[in-house]
């Protein structure tokens, strides 16, 4: 379903609808590692139905931008605000997929037991999920096409199934921000084909999709916004503006 610029769209019945440009606004973001400047003054506003890369060569702060934007990282300066409230007021809104190498696959668990995690934030680790709560995470193990591996081991998945179901956990926490580290990595040509479409219908039903990316020839194909990086914001806009020649330069110290 295709909604409106101005429609947002989440599962928590008709308290959860909102008519209104929900807007992340990060301004001055500065962070250091062992003084060693990670991020310099980053600011940039998106609003919900886009999706966006965070691209830049190696060291170029898109994983500490995507640490401080989930809240496991808390800058030296500036601030994140997500609908004019602090950061850390909203954590429950946004949701967090590290890359598949930082995840412990082995780990006992079942695909809908993954999925269910996604309801800990409203109903607590101890307490029994209410039927409304079971009816969010089969719609969401529905909307990702995983009901019929929802009792297979975690481990047993592909990488594109393994991405579906963190993806799944993010649409149960009724996250209205996604964010992802190096989402494609390791994933074949179908499976990449598969979570690209995912992530566009994700963004077209409201949400914001925020991703870290480095293939800079299929950018322009698979999100319509591109936050170049070097320790600050050297372009910020559609790809077609973003990634020309010069600040391709600017960015990777070559020609592209």
């Amino acid at each position: 379903m295709v909604t409106h610029d101005t429609d947002h769209i989440c599962w928590g019945g008709a308290n959860h609808h909102h008519h209104c440009r929900h807007a992340l606004a990060v301004r001055g973001v500065g962070v250091c590692y062992h003084r060693v400047q990670a991020l310099r003054e980053v600011s940039f506003e998106i609003v919900c139905g886009h999706t966006l890369a965070l691209m830049g060569a190696n060291g170029a702060g898109k994983s500490t931008l995507l640490n401080v934007l989930a809240g496991l990282l808390t800058p030296e300066q500036g601030q994140v605000l997500w609908n004019g409230r602090p950061l850390h007021d909203t954590r429950r809104e946004i949701a967090y997929m590290p890359q598949r190498s930082e995840v412990d696959w082995a780990f006992p668990m079942t695909v809908r037991e993954l999925v269910e995690m996604g309801r800990y934030p409203s109903v607590g680790m101890w307490r029994r999920p209410k039927a409304h709560d079971e009816e969010i995470v089969q719609k969401a193990l529905a909307s990702l096409q995983l009901e019929p591996l929802q009792h297979r081991q975690i481990s047993e998945l592909s990488g594109g199934q393994q991405q579906r179901a963190f993806l799944a956990r993010a649409l149960a926490q009724e996250a209205h921000i996604l964010l992802l580290d190096e989402p494609f990595t390791g994933l074949d040509v179908p499976g990449a084909e598969s979570l690209a479409e995912l992530l566009r219908s994700l963004a077209h039903e409201g949400r914001l999709v925020i991703a870290s990316y480095h293939d800079v020839a299929n950018a322009p194909r698979l999100f319509d916004k591109v936050l170049l990086l070097k320790q600050e914001v050297l372009a910020f806009g559609s790809a077609a503006e973003v990634l020309t020649p010069e600040n391709l330069n600017r960015a990777f110290g070559q020609k592209i």
